[in-house]
């Protein structure tokens, strides 16, 4: 009998006590404590180390078929409309499959596609040539998106992991998967917002040298940096082993004062992004 890899890794560091039933040993009581859910067929104690999960997601990039894009669209949709459901879904894949993280990679799949739509978009606002749209079409995917991600899901990977995990459950860490995964979640409506809704009013109105121009730009801004917080909030408060997750919305009253400023030096966040995309390609 062949041996498939599974990928439901252990609930936590420790060992877990496990209880008995007719001789047998089932699965251990801090994985099937509050889940209504019977134990997952796939969950086994010799579950696949954090490197073997990342071979094995990297390596269903190549399988289209194995992705469940109806699914990652749904995530897409309710992000904007109902970011709780979406998490309320990373929950339930914690109860049969034992990890908050993704094993699907058709998000990542579905947002480098939109981030090729919005490229074209750039392209023709920005009025650059093949070779300049391909250059900015790389740095947007490879720079902008999954190493600037990188980046900063291992910060607040880090941070979390050492600041907000509660004293009873240290014995248990935040994946980095999930941080990750978080930290698309957060980053798609923006990308939408700025990288798409603002394309169709860039030339016609925010370029304009008018004080209401400059406001409607920067309140997109304000707005999409906004949601990147208020989703990433969502996303670790979803984690039942941190304590005040809440911390993550007390950048909000920030955006208020970088608002007030940015409109009392007439700084046009919008013609700034527009200004480093062209020179960088250049």
């Amino acid at each position: 009998m062949s041996h498939k890899y599974q990928t439901s890794p252990q609930p936590s560091r420790a060992q877990s006590p496990t209880s008995s039933v007719g001789g047998s040993t089932t699965v251990p009581l801090s994985f099937r404590t509050g889940s209504p859910l019977p134990t997952p067929v796939a969950y086994r104690h010799d579950c696949m180390t954090a490197a073997a999960k990342r071979y094995k997601y990297l390596r269903r990039l190549l399988k289209f078929r194995q992705m469940d894009f109806e699914f990652a669209a749904w995530q897409m949709v309710y992000l904007f409309i109902s970011p709780q459901k979406v998490y309320r879904n990373f929950q339930y894949r914690k109860q049969t499959k034992a990890q908050f993280a993704r094993d699907d990679p058709a998000f990542v799949v579905l947002l480098c596609f939109w981030l090729c739509v919005t490229s074209v978009g750039f392209g023709v606002v920005l009025q650059l040539s093949v070779g300049s749209f391909l250059r900015f079409l790389v740095y947007t995917v490879l720079v902008d998106t999954l190493a600037a991600g990188v980046i900063v899901a291992t910060a607040l990977w880090a941070l979390t992991n050492h600041y907000l995990v509660k004293p009873t459950c240290r014995d248990q860490d935040v994946e980095w998967g999930y941080a990750f995964d978080v930290h698309l979640n957060a980053y798609f409506p923006p990308l939408i917002i700025l990288h798409f809704f603002q394309l169709f009013f860039y030339h016609v109105f925010i370029r304009q040298d008018w004080f209401v121009s400059v406001l409607f730009g920067n309140l997109l801004w304000v707005f999409a940096i906004g949601y990147y917080i208020y989703i990433t909030f969502l996303g670790y408060s979803a984690l039942p082993i941190l304590r005040q997750p809440r911390v993550f919305l007390y950048a909000l009253p920030l955006l208020l004062v970088f608002l007030a400023i940015t409109l009392l030096f007439r700084i046009n966040l919008c013609g700034m992004l527009m200004d480093f995309y062209h020179y960088r390609v250049l």
